[in-house]
């Protein structure tokens, strides 16, 4: 079965483990952009703890927005402070310095659309950078949740607070920056993983 999983804004380790597994993913791209959900958020561990970091959005909270047809707003310049977030964090993780030139380019390019963006950058993490070989491609079409179908429904899977995971996913520990102060944190973005991992990061998704 192929799964079904909503397009979130560096997923956490959960999505992405399930996403690794598969030879190919539907992403939704037909839904209605949800409030408080994962589509513009991504969790990290900072100094202080879990950090949420948030993408704000044009007329984003509008529940009837098509998810394609959400963009990002520039009012702020949240690309900036998300990067500061980003190099607080893991200036230190082993393989910061060895993703952050090419990563950094995606809190420089401005993109008018949220799923594009999401895109464009989980496609560089896990293709381009783990080495994922499977593919994405769209739905045409919205999917009922609990029809019958050709997918197994992931949309509704991922809990947009904290580093809450589902109860089927059991994480698997790694070195983390700040583990000494606050103790492994599981399901984070795969931010996270990649830069406190590297390419190892492909035993964690496994």
């Amino acid at each position: 079965m192929i799964p079904l999983l909503s397009l979130a804004y560096l997923p956490p380790v959960a999505w992405c483990s399930v996403a690794w597994q598969a030879d190919q993913v539907a992403l939704e791209a037909c839904d209605h952009y949800q409030k408080g959900s994962l589509r513009n958020r991504c969790y990290i561990a900072g100094p202080n703890g879990i950090q949420r970091l948030s993408i704000p959005l044009v007329k984003g909270k509008n529940q009837q927005t098509p998810i394609r047809d959400v963009r990002i707003s520039y009012d702020e310049d949240w690309q900036r402070l998300h990067w500061r977030s980003i190099r607080t964090a893991y200036g230190n993780a082993p393989f910061f310095e060895h993703y952050a030139d090419r990563l950094s380019r995606f809190y420089e390019k401005p993109y008018s659309f949220l799923f594009d963006y999401n895109l464009d950058f989980l496609e560089f993490i896990l293709q381009e950078k783990l080495g994922w070989k499977g593919r994405f491609t769209l739905t045409s079409e919205y999917r009922t949740p609990g029809n019958p179908q050709e997918e197994t429904d992931f949309r509704n899977a991922f809990a947009a607070d904290g580093n809450d995971h589902p109860s089927w996913f059991e994480p698997r520990r790694y070195s983390q920056v700040f583990m000494e102060k606050s103790g492994f944190i599981p399901n984070l973005s795969v931010l996270d993983l990649l830069f406190c991992c590297g390419k190892q990061a492909v035993d964690i998704l496994h």
